[in-house]
Parts: C-alpha cells; sequence; structure tokens
C-alpha cells in the first residue's frame, strides 16, 4: 500500500495566517514564506559552524561522533517524517529545526553552563534566546536589515523557555511566556523530536565510544525490550548491527507513538484555527504518558552513566576553563579582540555599559567553534605562541 500523506490541518500553520516579519518584505516568487526563513538559515553562517561544536564530546575526540550539525539534520529529518504524519507544514518545522541550536556555545551544554555562569548578573545567556538574537541581529547579510528577518512563527519556535522577565524584553515574540499560551503545532513538534534525537543518538555514541554498555543499556525500560526483539529477529548478530537496530527502533517506537498520541488529542480538542492551538492550554503535539515517563528515564540514565562519566567530565571540565579564561581575558582587556568584535564591544558598551561590553564578549565566544576557541586560548595563554 502506497503511502498517502494526509491533507495539511486547518491549525496548522500557513503563509496566509502568518504573523510576518520585523522588517516589511516583498512575498517570494517560488517558494514559500517559511520556506525562505529554512534557505536563509542553510545559507547563514551560524548554521556552518555547526559542523565544528560539539554535541557530547569535543569534536577532536572523533570524526564519527555527533556534532551540532549532525544533531541538528537527525532533529529536522524525524520532525520532516511526524509532520508529513500529522498534516502540519514542513517547511516550518524544517526552518525551526535547522534552527534550533544555532545559539549554541562551543563545547555544547558544557560551554553555555560556563558561559550563563560568566553572565550571570550581566544579563544571562541561554543559547535558545542567543539564538534568536542571532538571527535578529547578528547575522549581517543583507543590505536592508541585521540578522536573517525570519517569520514570527519561526523565531517563535526557537524559544523552547523563557523567564517572564526576559520574556518581557523580547516582546510579542516570547508573549507566552507571560499569558501562558502555547506555540504553533510546528513548535511543539520540533521541541519534542530534538529530545528523540537527542535520547537516541547519545545511545548510539555512548556504546560506540565505550562509555556506554550494552548490559546498562538493556537495564532501561525503553532500550531493555528493543535490545531483546533484535536477538530473537537476528540471532547471532554482531555487536555493531545489534546497535544499529536497537537506536533506529528506538526512534521509530517514540515517533509512532509521537504521531498516534498527537493525533488523538488533535481529535479531542479539534482545532479549527492556529489561535485556538495557542489558546489550547495545553501541548497538542507530545507523547502519550507512558512514554514520555520511558523517554524521561532514559533521559535519567545517560545523564547519570554518560554525561557525568569521568572522562566526559575531563572534557567539561577542561572546556569550561577555555571558556571562563577568554571571557575573563576579553572584559578584562577588550584590546584583545578582533577589530570586529572589538567594535561590537564599542557600540554595545557606549549604549549599555558594562552589560553592553559583557554582551558583546559573550557573542564573540559563544559563536566560536570548538577548535577555534581552543586555538585563541592557546594564543592568549600559551607561551609557545610567543614565538
Amino acid at each position: 500500500m502506497t503511502f498517502q500523506p494526509p491533507p495539511r490541518l486547518p491549525c496548522a500553520a500557513a503563509d496566509a495566517t502568518t504573523r510576518g516579519r520585523r522588517h516589511r518584505e516583498s512575498a517570494p516568487l517560488h517558494r514559500s514564506e517559511y520556506q525562505r526563513d529554512r534557505d536563509r538559515i542553510i545559507h547563514s553562517t551560524a548554521f556552518r559552524r555547526l559542523e565544528y561544536k560539539t554535541q557530547v564530546f569535543v569534536n577532536h575526540e572523533g570524526d564519527l561522533y555527533r556534532t551540532r550539525l549532525t544533531h541538528t539534520l537527525e532533529v529536522a529529518q524525524i520532525a520532516r517524517t511526524a509532520s508529513q504524519a500529522l498534516g502540519l507544514n514542513i517547511d516550518l518545522v524544517e526552518a525551526m529545526a535547522l534552527a534550533h541550536d544555532v545559539g549554541h556555545t562551543p563545547f555544547g551544554h558544557a560551554g553555555q553552563d560556563a558561559l550563563a555562569e560568566c553572565m550571570e548578573g550581566l544579563g544571562g545567556f541561554e543559547h535558545n534566546i542567543q539564538s534568536l538574537r542571532l538571527v535578529d541581529k547578528l547575522e549581517e547579510r543583507y543590505a536592508e536589515f541585521d540578522g536573517l528577518n525570519l517569520t514570527f512563527e519561526t523565531r517563535e519556535g526557537l524559544l523552547k523557555r523563557c523567564t517572564p522577565e526576559v520574556a518581557a524584553r523580547l516582546g510579542n515574540v516570547a508573549e507566552r511566556f507571560v499569558n501562558g499560551g502555547r506555540p504553533t503545532l510546528e513548535a511543539q513538534l520540533v521541541n519534542t523530536c530534538d529530545g528523540i534525537a537527542y535520547n537516541s543518538h547519545d545511545v548510539d555514541d555512548g556504546l560506540r565510544s565505550g562509555l556506554l554498555t550494552v548490559a546498562a543499556c538493556r537495564e532501561t525500560e525503553l532500550l531493555g525490550p528493543l535490545f531483546d526483539e533484535v536477538e530473537r529477529a537476528h540471532p547471532g548478530l554482531d555487536e555493531r548491527r545489534v546497535i544499529y537496530e536497537v537506536v533506529r527502533r528506538m526512534i521509530n517506537i517514540q515517533v509512532c507513538d509521537l504521531i498516534e498520541e498527537s493525533r488523538r488529542r488533535l481529535r479531542e480538542f479539534a482545532p479549527a484555527s492556529v489561535d485556538e492551538v495557542r489558546a489550547a492550554g495545553v501541548d497538542l503535539v507530545d507523547f502519550s504518558p507512558e512514554m514520555a515517563r520511558q523517554h524521561r528515564a532514559l533521559k535519567d540514565f545517560l545523564y547519570h552513566a554518560l554525561y557525568r562519566h569521568y572522562r566526559v567530565l575531563r572534557m567539561v571540565r577542561k572546556s569550561q576553563r577555555v571558556v571562563r579564561d577568554l571571557f575573563a581575558a576579553f572584559m578584562d582587556e577588550p584590546e584583545l579582540l578582533p577589530d570586529g568584535a572589538l567594535r561590537a564591544v564599542a557600540d554595545l558598551e557606549e549604549r549599555r555599559g558594562g552589560r553592553g561590553r559583557a554582551r558583546a564578549v559573550a557573542d564573540y565566544i559563544a559563536g566560536m567553534t570548538d577548535r577555534f576557541a581552543i586555538a585563541e586560548y592557546d594564543r592568549l595563554f600559551d607561551p609557545k605562541h610567543l614565538t
């Protein structure tokens, strides 16, 4: 039987219902508004840099581990599949998925935590808010405006969490964090698919690296039955292929649950428009309660078994030292910055004082790849670079 995608839902996002762009532009001729967003993201400098930013393992640890770019592409692939099955706007889903991590620092969450610590009391740092800042202001590609001038819906989908105080500063793109509303179905979908991709590829990379064991993974409620299923279907299969079979089943079982539960909720609430989705009071695209529980349990397992492994913690501590020392050096002596970053410091400092300097330094560090941050650290602190 040939697969036939369902028609697009009336409550899915559409060009006709977009809340527009920050700067007015003529409509695109041969693509949708959200296709234009997606294309601008793919061509951005920040998107290209994701290739050399850490997921779990520092970029130079090995060529086969996930980076921010491969993670992003996996999120986009999973979200596109689920979007088509649910009748959502695939172009908007892809745009959100491809842009959701462009504001991430070098060294993954370790780098973000270090930079957030440096920015405490100076305006703070959170990578999804940095993603919005990047597409709104920091990308410099167009003559008429700063940033990428994306649609409201794509920009809104980049914000997963936000305090009411920060939301008030960000304006209408963050209004749901003040009034308790929900984002589009597409944003809800990408958020969940991010978690699917995250857990799945961290299991894969953790097993590949030897930091996780098959025996430990079999003890989890989600993975144990999948290992049993693969061994029954393919007795004697080598371990490498067993892992691949388990990971693909892991993705499939979560995506199928997400689609089935979301269909159930959409039937129950029957939203007729994007506005009714926003006013629903609950997410309409999500896991079933049972799958959500298993997903959280797996995430907790990965936290203790992988992210807290001593080899990972050693990388974390070293990378955080790099971020902290770079921040301190550039704050103390902004003259150490290259010309473009120094101009940004001068501009923001003139308008916002010490917080402006800190924000410009944070922008510069957040934009670094892993290897560029390490090279900058060596140039500043390694005596061998005196010669």
